[in-house]
């Protein structure tokens, strides 16, 4: 008779090496301060740990994931827009938080990366999901599952947020 806990550990700790960084990527797109992040991802990672006993192969390992760490990421978005009653970061901000971890050699580019982030942050949550999704390299299926629209919209969304990001970033990342 297989144990229980002990596979729940064993996923546990598979999903801990296959997504570990996409999940700290995705808390990262939903919270730019580093002690609040710190308490989001050990949110997700305990969501993640407690879904485990439940998963049953009917999706991947992957979409379970996603679609834990999504919900988890949205829940923790609405609770601090009720609790802060304020916008969502902006560039300015974003820009003092630099996570260390993010290796990119380029000042520009990490301008950048902190543009786009901040753009991300300002997405409503459903948008928000779809785009970390398409950046984490998944397919719009793949997406669908998460998300529960059908691939079809979630291609639709991605062409229509990838070009207001980009008319965006071409303004200077300015909302005008």
């Amino acid at each position: 008779m297989p144990n229980v806990a002990q596979d729940q550990d064993r996923l546990f700790e598979e999903v801990m090496s296959s997504y570990g960084g996409a999940l700290e990527r995705l808390a990262r797109a939903y919270e730019a301060d580093r002690d609040v992040l710190r308490d989001l991802l050990q949110e997700i990672y305990i969501a993640l740990w407690r879904s485990l006993a439940k998963f049953d192969n009917r999706c991947s390992l992957r979409t379970w994931v996603y679609r834990v760490a999504h919900n988890v990421a949205a829940s923790h978005v609405d609770k601090q827009a009720r609790a802060r009653k304020q916008v969502f970061v902006v560039l300015d901000d974003l820009e003092g938080h630099a996570d260390a971890s993010v290796e990119v050699a380029d000042t520009e580019q990490r301008h950048e990366l902190g543009q786009l982030y901040a753009m991300i942050h300002e997405l409503k949550p459903l948008d928000r999901q779809v785009m970390l999704a398409y950046l984490e390299g998944m397919n719009a299926a793949e997406t669908a599952e998460i998300t529960g629209l059908s691939a079809g919209h979630v291609a639709t969304k991605i062409h229509r947020i990838k070009s207001a990001l980009g008319e965006r970033s071409r303004e200077g990342g300015n909302r005008e």
